[in-house]
């Protein structure tokens, strides 16, 4: 009897040992894959509305529809006229605020649908546009309203015009070369 005691108090032991090991191995991988994580991971695993601060000192609220490669494009909700698009480079933004749930929702792994659109980089979103002859606002310190002409790696050509005007020469006050880290985000009117 005194035999079978001592089994079962050895046998119980173990399994805590074990069983703290293998929790502190759990522990241990999870803080490795958060180390992994970068801050377009974050925000594919964040809830879709997000609060933005931006490089420039300005904050947009957003909802996300779509997160390319290096930005993400959303419907502002604040922080300019609502309901315009907006595509936002990941360098620009310097910090999310997000509530403890949106925060721990950040860390979750995601398996993302959209394979293709995550390959897709910024320069890639404005090429559409400036396909699209589409108006835009590029916002920052100094907004600056015109149509994308052409868009290369780092910089793209915006011809400068009113919003209303189509981009004809004669509309066109100028064409300006504006590298991406000269503003934060570019808002669809």
């Amino acid at each position: 009897m005194r035999f079978e005691d001592l089994f079962d108090d050895l046998e119980s032991q173990l399994e805590a040992e074990l069983g703290a090991e293998r929790r502190d191995l759990e522990a241990e991988e999870e803080r490795f894959r958060i180390g992994r994580l970068e801050l377009r991971d974050r925000i594919a695993a964040a809830p879709r509305t997000l609060d933005l601060s931006l490089r420039g000192g300005g904050r947009v609220r957003l909802r996300r529809m779509a997160l390319g490669r290096d930005w993400l494009n959303g419907i502002v909700l604040e922080g300019a006229p609502a309901e315009s698009g907006a595509i936002v480079p990941l360098q620009s933004i310097v910090g999310v605020e997000l509530d403890a749930d949106g925060a721990g929702a950040s860390v979750r792994a995601v398996r993302e649908s959209g394979e293709l659109q995550a390959r897709l980089s910024f320069a890639f979103a404005l090429r559409d546009l400036a396909r699209r002859r589409a108006p835009v606002i590029l916002e920052g310190r100094t907004p600056i309203a015109g149509t994308i002409d052409r868009v290369g790696r780092d910089h793209l050509d915006l011809a400068v015009h009113e919003l209303g005007d189509h981009p004809r020469r004669e509309s066109v006050r100028a064409w300006r070369i504006v590298p991406f880290s000269a503003f934060d985000w570019v808002r669809l009117p």
